[in-house]
């Protein structure tokens, strides 16, 4: 008789292999700082981009990584970082409904800017055999800047969709991914063409 299929048995499943991976840095976030109303103008659009891009990985098996801060709660898991800024009224709260995360998903959280500081990360994108890196969130002028600026000391291919990363002030969101072209080397793509 086979074996039912249980919760256990799909959380635990992940693909053995993918050279590719998304990740998306701090998308799940109150956005309760200063200059946070300027930067939920351009995080709604990537938003929706993101969401967009996280549909057509996962339709191809690619594996989709939550790096995300732990806002100083020592004791917070993901889960309850998402359910929090869902019941709140938290001014990130559109963005995070836009990029729930789905139970197959992976998550790290991270105590600082960088995905990879301090975090498991690196041991998960070995796991996976993971080589190429998508990186999207929020800021790009801070956090996604930091990650992949880590992930290219650590030999990674970085591809960084424009639209798919938000920061305060758009120039210098423009002018960080020109930053990370000429010195990390990113692949700079537009969504829709990934």
């Amino acid at each position: 008789m086979a074996r039912k299929t249980t919760n256990q048995d799909r959380l635990n499943h992940a693909p053995d292999e993918a050279k590719t991976a998304l990740v998306l840095i701090d998308v799940i976030n109150p956005l309760d700082f200063e200059g946070a109303e300027k930067l939920l103008a351009h995080a709604l659009p990537m938003a929706r981009f993101l969401a967009a891009l996280k549909r057509r990985a996962k339709a191809v098996g690619v594996p989709v990584i939550y790096a995300n801060d732990n806002f100083g709660r020592w004791r917070s898991d993901f889960p309850s970082l998402v359910e929090r800024f869902l019941e709140a009224p938290v001014r990130g709260r559109p963005v995070v409904e836009q990029l729930l995360p789905e139970e197959d998903d992976y998550f790290v959280l991270k105590p600082k800017h960088s995905a990879f500081f301090q975090t498991n990360l690196e041991i998960l994108l070995k796991y996976l055999g993971v080589n190429t890196l998508i990186l999207t969130g929020i800021a790009g002028d801070i956090c996604v800047l930091f990650s992949a600026n880590d992930a290219y000391m650590r030999d990674f291919r970085i591809i960084i969709p424009p639209d798919c990363s938000a920061s305060e002030d758009q120039d210098q969101n423009r002018q960080v991914l020109m930053l990370m072209q000429r010195v990390l080397k990113a692949e700079i793509t537009p969504s829709a063409d990934i």
